[in-house]
């Protein structure tokens, strides 16, 4: 894991992710992780539509383990990353974690499956892209 770098997205926190508190509301951390995953495929020179293209395939959410430590707050900066923890033959687990600064608020764990586009089922990670994540 330490081979790897931690690829870091930059993401306001704007009216439409918080409570009527200012708060930022717990499911809108799973949008902000998503887009860190999102831009974190694009520095490996892929998106999502460009794997489901070239190779048939997509990543989808097999699992999330998110622990909420600290709020974040209307107009808060975040820092949100992505790190691979670990590639299987099908699957991805990545560790993810939003900061305000240096202040840690959220961690998270997801698991992705690589499926196919058009069924559904799992399959291989592309080997394009296991040889950028495999340790």
């Amino acid at each position: 894991m330490s081979e790897h770098k931690i690829f870091s997205w930059p993401v306001r926190v704007y009216f439409q992710d918080t409570d009527a508190g200012g708060v930022v509301y717990h499911a809108s951390y799973v949008n902000f992780m998503e887009r860190a995953r999102t831009e974190w495929l694009r520095t490996h020179g892929y998106s999502n539509a460009g794997l489901m293209q070239e190779f048939g395939v997509m990543f989808v959410v097999r699992s999330m383990k998110l622990d909420y430590l600290k709020p974040a707050l209307l107009d808060d900066m975040l820092e949100v990353t992505a790190l691979v923890k670990d590639v299987g033959r099908s699957r991805l687990t990545l560790l993810q974690t939003v900061r305000r600064e240096e202040e840690l608020l959220t961690t998270g764990e997801v698991h992705l499956v690589c499926v196919s586009r058009d069924t559904f089922k799992p399959v291989s990670v592309p080997e394009a892209l296991r040889s950028q994540w495999a340790e």
